[in-house]
């Protein structure tokens, strides 16, 4: 089982394609938008049940040259 999880991205300005073609390489997501705003990048991740979710973003994603910002949200199964 996993968590699902989005993180929304705000970039160094000019550097937003940069930063989406490494999340690409990284192959962490299973979206990954362009978005108006305040934030720039939108990610939809799985992250799985055994790894603390917190480390894993930090870990995996923040270290990404570029991101300025990042918002996590959280998901759970309600219905």
């Amino acid at each position: 089982m996993s968590t699902c999880v989005f993180v929304q991205l705000r970039c160094r300005p000019g550097k937003t394609y940069e930063v989406a073609e490494e999340i690409v390489l990284r192959e962490l997501h299973s979206e990954l938008y362009s978005t108006s705003g305040e934030f720039d990048l939108l990610l939809k991740l799985y992250i799985p049940k055994d790894e603390d979710i917190g480390k894993f973003i930090n870990d995996r994603l923040l270290d990404v040259p570029g991101i300025e910002r990042s918002l996590t949200t959280l998901t759970f199964n309600a219905f």
